[in-house]
């Protein structure tokens, strides 16, 4: 009864010991910026958002987690000046159609696991977009008080079917790639 006291005991101070050195590096939202690219047939948009908050958790100066916020609301279309279509296609991308901004107003990504490599990490994580959550996977680079990636998510995974010829035939040259792209520069 004792050893098996005496190995709880050094176990729970393992666990204790491990979990004092992970640390909580916040990122500054102000400072750090996603832009998205979405391709269709006939060309591309692209635009921003913002991120509300997150952070990357470090063990031994190696990331082990980190959890970041996405505020939908503030979707913008950069490549249409205003006047030029970019209202109608920001409402459009705002509705049921898309992101379904109204009732979803953050997307969330949660690393649930972070492996370092020769030029980064490979990340695995969980997406959640218009309230559904589907694993992901990119590569990120950190450099000093930064972290970059550039991702691909395929929106029919999250119910974001609107012009996908996955799902519509005879769309033509109105069908919209079922994958955009997000480039995603943290500041620290």
């Amino acid at each position: 009864m004792k050893t098996k006291l005496k190995s709880f005991i050094v176990a729970l101070a393992i666990i204790a010991t491990s979990s004092a050195f992970a640390q909580k590096k916040a990122v500054d939202a102000s400072k750090s910026t996603i832009e998205w690219t979405g391709k269709k047939i006939t060309g591309q948009h692209t635009g921003t958002l913002n991120l509300s908050d997150g952070y990357l958790v470090f063990e031994n100066n190696t990331i082990t987690g980190g959890e970041f916020t996405v505020d939908m609301t503030s979707l913008q279309v950069t490549d249409l000046e205003a006047g030029k279509g970019k209202e109608k296609l920001e409402g459009h991308l705002n509705s049921d159609d898309f992101f379904g901004v109204q009732n979803h107003k953050t997307s969330k990504l949660v690393i649930t696991k972070a492996k370092k490599t020769s030029d980064g990490y490979k990340i695995a994580a969980d997406l959640t977009i218009k309230g559904k959550t589907n694993p992901i996977q990119f590569n990120l680079a950190v450099n000093g008080d930064s972290a970059s990636t550039t991702l691909s998510v395929d929106r029919t995974k999250y119910g974001i079917k609107y012009g996908s010829g996955s799902f519509f035939d005879n769309l033509g040259d109105k069908a919209i790639n079922d994958e955009f792209e997000l480039a995603v520069n943290l500041k620290m």
